[in-house]
């Protein structure tokens, strides 16, 4: 199981975009995910008239390290680590390691 889900929103630890808050789009694999509007490169792209592509300089989210990213906990208004824990109905839960609190999925 995953500590990270879609749909979490994260902090950026490091690089260019450092401090920004974004939600999970996708997992590459286990190491890469895509987060909606951070680490956005202009990709100059050729126009391909047999697919309707025009061409010019798009935006584009290219995926970012696992590691360069934490949970981010709204209460305490920083980032976070996630733990597990069984519920009373004996099903598996995420937690916030600082506060014990449940993650919402």
């Amino acid at each position: 199981m995953r500590k990270l889900r879609k749909g979490d929103d994260v902090i950026i630890l490091s690089g260019k975009d450092k401090g920004k808050i974004g939600s999970i789009l996708n997992f590459l694999n286990y190491d890469y995910v895509l987060i909606q509007g951070i680490n956005i490169v202009k990709k100059h792209q050729k126009p391909n008239p047999a697919n309707g592509n025009a061409g010019g300089i798009i935006n584009k989210e290219v995926p970012i390290h696992i590691s360069n990213i934490a949970i981010y906990n709204y209460n305490l208004k920083k980032s976070d680590r996630v733990g597990f824990k069984t519920d009373v109905d004996k099903s598996k839960v995420r937690i916030y390691k600082s506060t014990g609190e449940v993650i919402e999925s």
